[in-house]
């Protein structure tokens, strides 16, 4: 039985925002973060979160603070090799990450997870959603990752690769259907406007 470990993605620079640490804007009486960490521990046997800069202002959370290892800021795909790095060395097999801009994740996005990849076969789920437009939206910050990827993954960043998909297409992708019938699950504050938005749906 697959039992990830939880990483929160944290390592982006918040440029639309301003700056700084998104994740610590409030919504309500708690933070965005806070929100993350309250939808996925109660998931996961361990949670640590990815952020580069100073570990200390993250002190109050508890949480290990995990350091992107591959210098430039190359993305969220550094996020998810620091999570492998991370759980591999404490024997986990699988992680299962989330943005930290995503205060309304899904109560069961693990089991959800790893359900998909198990029935489809596939080393690598990501959730989706329907999209009457687009078909299917993938959502790549959310993801289970098998941590025997990591060194194939550490490669493909030296080597230039940034964008998820282009490298979960190697190995192959389940996708995990969530309904949107309550809201996007998914909904992640980029920029003022998305804030506002997120302090109506909370």
């Amino acid at each position: 039985m697959i039992a990830p470990y939880g990483v929160i993605l944290a390592g982006g620079r918040a440029t639309r925002m301003g700056g700084g640490d998104k994740g610590r804007m409030m919504l309500g009486d708690r933070s965005i973060l806070d929100r993350v960490i309250d939808r996925l521990s109660p998931q996961v046997p361990r949670l640590a979160l990815s952020a580069n800069g100073d570990p200390a202002r993250f002190s109050d959370l508890q949480l290990t603070v995990l350091p992107d290892s591959i210098e430039g800021h190359p993305g969220p795909l550094a996020g998810v090799l620091a999570g492998m790095d991370w759980a591999a060395r404490l024997g986990a097999t699988h992680i299962v990450t989330a943005a930290a801009d995503t205060p309304f994740l899904p109560g069961d996005l693990v089991p959800q997870l790893v359900l998909a990849a198990e029935a489809q076969g596939k080393p690598i789920a990501l959730a989706s959603t329907p999209d009457p437009e687009r078909g299917v939206v993938r959502h790549p910050t959310c993801g289970l990752w098998p941590v025997d990827l990591r060194e194939d993954l550490r490669d493909a960043l030296k080597d230039g690769v940034r964008k998820v998909v282009l490298w979960t297409e190697r190995h192959g992708t389940a996708l995990a259907a969530f309904p949107t019938d309550r809201g996007d699950p998914f909904f992640n504050v980029n920029t003022p406007e998305d804030l506002d938005a997120a302090r109506g749906m909370a």
